[in-house]
């Protein structure tokens, strides 16, 4: 229970002051990238106190989550802009695809 809540608590906090941080800089969208802050909270907190393996495979539970996303948000923005349709719709009907990226990629390359 103490670990969850200095986690909650850190990640907050980093969280608070990159966006912070992304609201000063131009252009607004270079703020995006300070969206890793969690990510980078919880990989420092497991580095403190798990050992290198269970690290090392949370790491690349993540970079796995990322790329399955990327797939997603390229497809989603290509068929916005090419057919212009309801938004929510696309988003929606588009994250069986993120669900398959994500599995295949872990039966691939995490199991």
């Amino acid at each position: 229970m103490g670990q969850i809540l200095i986690r909650f608590l850190i990640g907050g906090v980093v969280v608070s002051a990159f966006a912070i941080v992304g609201d000063l800089l131009k252009p607004k969208s270079f703020a995006g990238l300070f969206g890793a802050a969690p990510s980078l909270a919880t990989l420092s907190l497991t580095v403190a106190t798990e050992d290198a393996h269970y690290v090392a495979t949370e790491a690349r539970s993540m970079m796995t989550g990322a790329i399955a996303f990327f797939v997603y948000a390229c497809f989603v923005s290509w068929a916005m802009i090419r057919y212009k349709p309801n938004v929510l719709f696309v988003t929606i009907c588009a994250i069986p695809l993120w669900f398959t990226v994500a599995f295949g990629l872990w039966l691939v390359w995490l199991r």
